[in-house]
């Protein structure tokens, strides 16, 4: 795809000429031929995103970050026409579409194997009710200590951290029917919980520290 470029000489004397430029070091030329390259990488960059990233990164954002590697990188470009600009510029903007889309995915794998390790934890245990401590005397007592820290602890979380509490780990209701109760997405929901484990886990933490 060919883009217009600033008015005054053709574009391909144009384009010619700020290469030459640039590769002497004027970064005056340099900026030139990125800003003739502009519309046509934010196209690019908006068929790159994938949609549940374009909330989080903009198009003019992976060009920005595209212009700042070229800038870097310009003495190993290779070429000398607008076409050979345009797909070495494209390359490094894939590319980084790429690695922002890996680092999300990333992230949210993280965040998911976090979630589940905290479901397998003696917290999540005791908020399951699920733990068999058996009938003997002192095992009672033991289960009556637990239950009597926990509820304590958890009396000092903020009223939100409670509610998603009560009704993930006491209702036993999914993230999307939590979130549908607290007025959020499934996933916030989610995020919420999280949170609110782990300040749990402090409390409990903090609570026998204390002892």
């Amino acid at each position: 795809m060919t883009v217009n470029a600033p008015s005054g000489p053709s574009s391909s004397t144009s384009v010619s000429h700020w290469i030459e430029a640039a590769r002497n070091g004027s970064s005056e030329a340099l900026g030139s031929l990125l800003e003739l390259c502009r519309p046509y990488l934010l196209l690019v960059a908006n068929q790159q995103i994938q949609p549940d990233l374009k909330v989080k990164v903009g198009a003019s954002d992976l060009v920005q970050q595209t212009f700042l590697e070229a800038h870097r990188d310009f003495a190993g470009f290779r070429g000398d026409s607008e076409a050979e600009l345009l797909a070495w510029l494209r390359q490094i903007l894939v590319n980084n579409a790429a690695g922002i889309t890996r680092q999300f995915r990333d992230t949210q794998k993280r965040r998911i194997d976090q979630e589940i390790s905290l479901s397998d934890t003696p917290l999540a245990n005791l908020l399951q009710n699920i733990q068999d401590l058996g009938d003997s005397p002192s095992a009672q007592a033991q289960a009556h200590e637990q239950d009597q820290a926990l509820h304590e602890a958890i009396s000092k979380l903020p009223e939100q951290y409670r509610q998603v509490i009560h009704l993930r780990n006491y209702e036993r209701l999914s993230f999307e029917e939590v979130g549908q109760r607290l007025g959020r997405s499934a996933e916030a929901a989610r995020k919420l919980w999280t949170r609110a484990i782990t300040q749990l886990e402090q409390l409990l933490e903090s609570s026998d520290g204390s002892r």
